[in-house]
């Protein structure tokens, strides 16, 4: 039985496993989601279509990151100093 996006983001718990990253540490994996979903969210807002799938994006990056990570990336998004390109 398949289930859809908005079952596997209801469903979901922990970040699955991601081939491009097999190692141990998940410091990339991490960082890669973070932008991939603020990436994600300025090209569907852009062409201002619904941002619900960037969510699965988010869920990953808040089970892997820190959250003094993630709080330290924001505030260098505001200031316009963060070192990622979205």
């Amino acid at each position: 039985m398949a289930e859809t996006m908005d079952e596997k983001i209801k469903n979901y718990r922990t970040a699955p496993f991601d081939a491009r990253f097999p190692n141990t540490n998940q410091t990339r994996n991490c960082f890669q989601n973070y932008l991939d979903f603020h990436r994600c969210n300025k090209a569907l807002s852009t062409k201002g279509q619904d941002v619900a799938p960037c969510q699965w994006y988010q869920r990953v990056y808040k089970s892997l990151c820190p959250m003094g990570w993630v709080a330290k990336w924001d505030d260098q998004i505001e200031n316009g100093s963060f070192p990622g390109k979205i």
